[in-house]
């Protein structure tokens, strides 16, 4: 037991500490703590998603009604988020707002959906060239 915790601390000595990254999406909210919480469920390359906005909202309609509401959750963050790439702050808020009623969780972006989604158009301007 002895010889384990004065490895620990030996590696403990040895560990360099090493800076982290600021992602692109953590500059541009800087200054704006809640605003880059708020984004937490964006994709960050939505391009990549095989579901249109819509058929992930019908699947969320589609499992709330069917009472799977973790499921409708899932669906209605997905279509939230794909809202928020498509700039469409009327379905995020319709989205996040389905997603915090059938699991009770709140949504920081529900509090200024309009500011989150204009950070988001930042970062993919800057993010997503092709």
């Amino acid at each position: 037991m002895e010889k384990r915790s004065e490895k620990r601390k030996e590696k403990n000595k040895l560990s360099p500490v090493t800076a982290t990254k600021v992602t692109t999406l953590a500059q541009l909210c800087a200054s704006d703590l809640e605003t880059y919480q708020a984004l937490s469920h964006m994709f960050l390359d939505p391009r990549k998603i095989d579901v249109s906005t819509k058929q992930a909202a019908d699947k969320a309609k589609k499992s709330e009604k069917e009472k799977d509401l973790i499921s409708a959750k899932m669906w209605y963050e997905v279509a939230g988020g794909l809202a928020i790439y498509e700039a469409d702050v009327k379905k995020v808020v319709e989205y996040y707002g389905g997603a915090e009623r059938v699991s009770g969780k709140k949504y920081l972006i529900l509090k200024n959906p309009e500011k989150a989604v204009s950070k988001a158009q930042e970062y993919y301007k800057q993010s997503l060239q092709s």
